[in-house]
């Protein structure tokens, strides 16, 4: 019986697990050695010690809080901290400053409703409280109390800042509670030193050292389905519409939603318009209107400058439109709209991801260990100093407000600077208008269709044309291609075409095999140079599943269910497994379940294809079309030779993809060694790592891979005319 095998082995295992938490209770009673004889003596593990035998929080409680604005995503931060914190044998708290009933132990149960919440449940405050010493007094003496040392900040810059100021005073906190008798010398031992971690929950993206904050994509989300639904009445009636939105010192939201819709112009305080920009945005609308475009959008950050430092508001760009050009000008301001509703699934993982290293953080800290923020940089979790991001993002407003906005450009770091340089070229540089063409490059989609092509071959072409090249576009993949279903794309061929779902210009799986001689013949035909493909492997499948793990997963459930959370969720892969097909695992578990709980299937299919593309694959796909147009056409001018290519190096075919934390442009015949053939996917892939974090957070009994875990580095930055600091 493979299920009351894995009941007996949990078992032992959970015993086992008691055993040596009474050990480490056993040695720590009665014991007054010092920390440094402890440590001779063997009295304290080391982290790996405690990593092998699954120790790491055993007497350690973590205090969890949200501080400053609310953001989406902060819930699943919380959640994570509190789950994996009650699963490495740490205690999780909620609330700080006034004690009492604001201080709970949290349950794995208690945030069980958490994680799809927008806001913060656990409440937030701006508490001027704690901006006196007073006020970190009183904090000090909760957290002495509940022996809590580990404290996980979630917030702003403003939050952070006051957790490191609290964390530098804590010696001195202790010794006055200790001389007014409100704590032991004990208690002061017990809670010596206190370590902080901090998660950066804000909308407005505007924290130095993160590619992305916690709640900045789900306020996007909120942002683009907004400005889509203008778009349909704009276009009805040939009206231009103003939209403000949020960012009174960042203009990332503002930078960010104009990329994501192809908006005309964009005013966002790190980079001021020149003089006569009136006349610029005038000429723009215009130009746009005279290529048959019937609306124009213009986005603009609350926090809007020129460069004298003056305010450009809303109402003064749809006076200035009306007055000059007479177009129907509408102003609509978001507002704090931008800050509800529920978290989009990548603030809900981006939560959860941080909140797990932030724990780890904790856990693995020392007396001599840095208050630090987990960081996002690229597609990795990383450690970075906490007060070294403070400082950053400080000086980028001292730069702004000393009108020195290059260097605030540059400090806010190479994610925002390749936003601008990619919107700079799409809405400020006009297409060539010489006759002579550069080069001919092509543009394809292929396989299954993706949210995002689109936007990617839009960018693609548009950039094409900058460059002096003539643009192609080919119909129905290879096929097309084969069949010479080819034309020419001009700068209004692919407007509108960001938020659009599926593939305007068709995609089919057919691979060239049997149309080479066909394929050859048209590229000769129209002189194509250099060929751009957006696709990728015809489907994804997975690997097998384990003997005995649907058994396990059942009796999880079952055990699940008897607590006060009524609720289960299992996701298949549709070809994870010949053999545990979704009917199967769905009679297996209505089987097992009766009498506790009752079984539902659905099964997603081809509507996970459909719809139109989140903030983040606009963005992304923009990107990623500039960027393979720049190679395009620099590779070609270098391979030209005598009126001819050579495109005979390994670097002549590559993909482009985000690899860690950088962009790369990867010879094809370099993937193949890195390239499951029989399966279409790659042999080793980062997501994979997150499954024990799954697990974890679903309370199973799991090891978690800690080889990779960040490590502390410290950010990088650029000032105007300096090297890299």
């Amino acid at each position: 019986d493979k299920g009351l095998i894995t009941r007996i082995y949990l078992e032992l295992k959970r015993i086992n697990k008691k055993k040596i938490i009474q050990s480490h209770q056993e040695m720590d009673d009665g014991n007054e050695q010092t920390l440094p004889q402890r440590r001779q003596n063997n009295w304290i593990m080391t982290h790996e010690e405690h990593h092998a035998a699954k120790t790491l929080g055993i007497g350690k409680a973590i205090a969890v809080l949200t501080s400053g604005g609310d953001a989406q995503g902060m819930n699943a931060a919380v959640w994570a901290v509190v789950r994996v914190g009650i699963f490495t044998g740490a205690r999780g708290y909620q609330g700080l400053v006034d004690g009492g009933d604001h201080i709970r132990e949290a349950t794995w149960e208690s945030v069980s409703m958490m994680l799809q919440l927008g806001g913060t449940v656990i409440g937030s405050a701006r508490c001027k409280d704690f901006r006196d010493r007073e006020g970190r007094l009183r904090a000090a003496y909760n957290l002495v109390k509940h022996g809590i040392t580990n404290l996980c900040v979630i917030g702003g810059d403003g939050s952070l800042t006051g957790a490191d100021t609290f964390r530098s005073e804590w010696s001195d906190l202790l010794s006055d509670l200790q001389k007014a008798g409100k704590v032991t010398a004990e208690e002061v031992t017990k809670s010596s030193y206190l370590n902080i971690v901090g998660q950066v929950g804000s909308i407005d993206n505007d924290f130095c050292g993160t590619d992305m904050t916690i709640g900045t994509d789900s306020a996007l989300h909120c942002i683009i389905e907004i400005v889509d639904a203008i778009t349909t009445t704009a276009q009805s009636h040939q009206r231009t519409f103003v939209l403000e939105v949020m960012g009174r010192h960042c203009g990332y939201l503002a930078l960010v939603t104009s990329l994501s819709c192809g908006a005309d112009w964009v005013f966002i305080p790190e980079c001021p318009p020149d003089d006569d920009w009136e006349e610029h945005l005038c000429s723009r609308l215009s130009e746009t209107r005279i290529r048959g475009s019937r609306l124009n959008i213009i986005i603009v950050a609350e926090g809007a400058i020129d460069k004298n430092g003056k305010p450009i508001t809303s109402e003064d760009i749809k006076n200035l439109v009306v007055k000059r050009l007479g177009y129907d000008t509408w102003v609509t301001v978001l507002g704090h709209v931008q800050w509800g509703g529920t978290p989009s699934a990548f603030d809900q993982i981006l939560g959860s991801r941080m909140g797990v290293e932030a724990v780890m953080a904790l856990l693995e800290g020392t007396p001599d260990t840095p208050a630090c923020v987990v960081s996002l940089s690229g597609n990795q979790a990383v450690r970075l100093p906490l007060m070294e991001c403070v400082q950053v993002t400080k000086d980028v407003t001292k730069a702004m407000e000393e009108k020195k906005f290059d260097e605030a450009m540059k400090l806010r770091g190479w994610s925002f600077m390749n936003n601008w340089e990619v919107y700079k070229l799409l809405a400020h540089v006009r297409p060539s208008v010489s006759k002579t063409v550069s080069h001919t490059v092509a543009v394809m989609n292929v396989g299954a269709p993706a949210a995002g092509m689109n936007a990617a071959v839009r960018s693609t072409v548009r950039i094409g044309l900058i460059q002096g090249n003539r643009v192609l576009v080919v119909h129905d993949s290879f096929e097309g291609l084969a069949k010479g279903q080819i034309e020419e794309a001009g700068w209004s061929y692919v407007g509108g075409w960001t938020g659009q779902g599926g593939s305007k210009l068709g995609t089919k799986r057919t691979l060239p095999k049997k149309s080479f001689d066909q394929i050859s013949a048209n590229i000769t035909k129209f002189n194509i140079q250099g060929l751009i493909i957006i696709g990728g492997f015809e489907a994804y499948t997975g690997g097998p599943g384990t003997d005995g793990g649907q058994e396990a997963n059942v009796e999880h459930l079952v055990q699940k269910m008897k607590t006060t959370v009524k609720r289960g969720l299992v996701l298949r892969n549709e070809k994870c497994n010949e053999n545990y097909t979704t009917d199967f695992i769905f009679n297996l578990y209505s089987e097992e379940g009766k009498g506790i709980f009752d079984s539902r299937k659905n099964v997603l299919g081809h509507m996970q294809q459909g719809g139109s593309p989140t903030p983040f694959d606009r963005n992304f796909a923009t990107k990623m079309g500039a960027k393979a147009m720049n190679w395009m056409s620099g590779k070609i001018k270098e391979s030209y030779r005598n009126g001819r290519n050579f495109a005979n190096s390994p670097d002549s075919g590559c993909v482009l993809g985000m690899r860690k934390r950088a962009w790369v442009f990867q010879p094809v015949t370099e993937l193949k060694d890195q390239t499951d053939f029989e399966h279409r996917i790659p042999k080793e892939q980062w997501w994979l790592k997150l499954r024990p974090i799954l697990k974890i957070l679903a309370k199973y009994e799991i090891d978690l891979d800690t080889s990779e875990h960040a490590h502390l580095e410290h950010i990088t930055r650029k000032r105007s005319g300096d090297a890299a600091v």
